[in-house]
């Protein structure tokens, strides 16, 4: 399902980014209450309260800067009211799963805890797998675990969104050459092993496409809530 709530309905997780810098990432955040984003260097992500109010994408023009894009994720009816001059340049429909009490959690002492020093490493493996948003900075939003075989980083999944009582895991992803053996789930329990024990939910987005994630995630313990959009709009230019 999508959910094309009122603003005064929304639940924190269908707003992620926003109920994130408005909240626990209050630290990162660039903007106004109405249209917020983290520091480029940390994530591309953009937050947005009400798309029905015209200050709110006069501030988000302001971020993003003549000509250039954000990337907003939320409910499909987020652009119903794009100001004349925005332009949708993707929309890529997503799925957002949460973890359930079907998902087995424990520490996981054989995998690495990366830091500063790993993330030449981490970018290097994002480029080879794709697994969305990563920037050098994104490392600060939370804890990051890894596995490598042999000094090379092969796996790695962390924390990103925060919004009120959830955290989201994400950047998950494993090297072609080792999947099949279980490392991406062992990353995904460890991690939200942590997330369990600030005493918040862990949960997850991907595209919808991605079947073969979804079937994972579903098997690890996690259920689909809704489907949100990422959208890449371009500000007008002037």
């Amino acid at each position: 399902m999508t959910n094309d709530s009122s603003p005064e309905q929304l639940h924190p997780l269908d707003r992620p980014s926003y109920s994130s810098l408005t909240g626990p990432h209050r630290r990162f955040a660039i903007g106004t209450d109405r249209a917020v984003r983290y520091p480029a260097d940390v994530s591309p992500m953009t937050g947005m309260s009400d798309p029905a109010d015209p200050q709110v994408w006069a501030d988000l023009g302001d971020l993003a800067g003549p000509g250039r894009t954000v990337l907003l994720p939320g409910p499909a009816n987020t652009v119903d009211h794009l100001p004349a001059g925005w332009e949708i340049v993707m929309n890529l429909p997503g799925v957002q799963l949460v973890a359930t009490d079907a998902l087995v959690t424990a520490p996981d002492p054989e995998l690495l805890t990366l830091g500063p020093g790993d993330v030449d490493d981490m970018l290097d493996l994002v480029a080879r797998t794709q697994p969305g948003p990563f920037e050098r900075r994104t490392i600060e939003l939370g804890t990051y675990r890894g596995v490598r075989v042999d000094g090379k980083l092969v796996a790695m999944g962390g924390e990103r969104f925060r919004p009120p009582g959830f955290t989201e895991i994400s950047a998950v992803c494993t090297d072609p050459a080792q999947r099949g053996r279980g490392l991406a789930g062992r990353v995904i329990r460890a991690v939200a092993h942590g997330i369990r024990e600030r005493g918040e939910v862990p949960m997850l987005h991907t595209a919808a496409t991605n079947t073969t994630a979804v079937r994972l995630y579903e098997h690890l313990g996690f259920a689909i809530r809704w489907y949100p959009t990422f959208f890449v709009l371009r500000a007008p230019a002037a």
